[in-house]
């Protein structure tokens, strides 16, 4: 629980700290100190980052999503689109939250939160393979680490 909070106060100190901000729009309309162009996009990404960080706690259990332990593979619900939703919901929340406050250091940071996050499942990955062996093996030949499966013929995977 500590490391998934430290990791997201890192995030949090990202997308406040001093940096130069960027506009998408520069003369476009601003709502609630926030150009609206940022917002609406923010929206688009924290939105389904913020769904899939908490669908996943909800699923695996608070008791394994706090110490890193599962109990059991799981393969149904957002767990049957992706095996680390929780990861991809930080990556599309810090992109979210990254166009929200304009922070043009954080943005371009995104090139390095994403392998960040890559190298963490594939640590859990190992992980879960030495608790479940060819069980979890079977699960990820038929779900994408990260990115689910866009159509049946497009598919963004890091395995």
């Amino acid at each position: 629980m500590i490391s998934g909070w430290g990791f997201f106060l890192f995030l949090f100190g990202l997308w406040l700290s001093p940096q130069e901000r960027f506009l998408l729009q520069p003369s476009g309309i601003i709502f609630f100190g926030f150009p609206l162009t940022h917002l609406l996009l923010a929206f688009c990404f924290l939105i389904p980052g913020a769904y899939l960080g908490i669908k996943g706690v909800t699923e695996m259990g608070l008791k394994a999503a706090e110490t890193h332990r599962a109990e059991r593979v799981i393969s149904t619900g957002v767990y049957s689109r992706v095996r680390h939703p929780q990861y991809l919901g930080a990556i599309l929340s810090h992109i979210g939250a990254s166009l929200l406050f304009s922070g043009l250091y954080s943005l371009i940071l995104t090139l390095l939160v994403i392998p960040v996050n890559y190298i963490l499942c594939w640590k859990e990955e190992k992980e879960m393979i030495r608790a479940f062996g060819e069980e979890y093996r079977e699960y990820q030949k038929s779900v994408p680490m990260l990115f689910p499966a866009l159509g049946k013929s497009i598919r963004f995977v890091f395995n």
